[in-house]
């Protein structure tokens, strides 16, 4: 299914174990999971940038990004959220601030909703976050919400998607995903 966060290959790691493909993930080592206390250290990659998650949504889904925002910070890994309403610099050029807010963030999540397709601010913002690091695998975390599939933006085509459906499932998995990158970069 395409409406899934995607998951990391771990085909590599069993090449030549003689066992046939099927049977060769399950015997995969899997390197030691990093706790978050690993990923708050404070010689963490993750200390590197300003942002762990800059959110890219329309004015007209503020509410439920700013849920979305409420749990991610609430996380016993305290997510480092920037929402450009909250934490943008008054006086400064909003260009400005989501070009540093996007430079300075791990990954984007995008809420792509009715409202977000009909924007071109919320386009600029996608093609902002895609110009900062093109195919970044995890980086960019698109998530639809009442959009049909066949109007997910082209752009984002390459990028496995969340469906929100249920908010509470959603949220976790937003969560998941960006733990994941952290983990990945602390590995790194």
């Amino acid at each position: 299914s395409a409406s899934s966060s995607p998951s990391s290959s771990s085909s590599s790691s069993a090449k030549s174990s003689g066992s046939s493909p099927g049977t060769s993930l399950a015997r995969s080592v899997c390197p030691a999971p990093i706790l978050a206390s690993d990923i708050n250290a404070s010689g963490s990659a993750r200390w590197a940038k300003s942002y762990d998650v800059c959110l890219c949504h329309s004015d007209v889904d503020l509410e439920l990004v700013e849920e979305l925002v409420s749990y991610l910070e609430g996380q016993p890994e305290s997510f480092r959220c920037f929402l450009q309403l909250r934490d943008a610099a008054p006086g400064s050029a909003v260009v400005t601030e989501l070009c540093d807010a996007v430079q300075n963030s791990h990954c984007w999540v995008m809420l792509i909703t009715p409202s977000f397709l009909r924007d071109p601010w919320c386009k600029y913002q996608m093609h902002q976050a895609l110009a900062e690091a093109p195919m970044a695998n995890g980086r960019t975390i698109p998530v639809l919400k009442d959009v049909d599939r066949r109007d997910y933006p082209k752009e984002l085509r390459n990028l496995y998607y969340i469906y929100m459906a249920l908010k509470e499932k959603s949220f976790r998995q937003i969560r998941d995903t960006i733990m994941r990158y952290l983990q990945e970069l602390c590995r790194s």
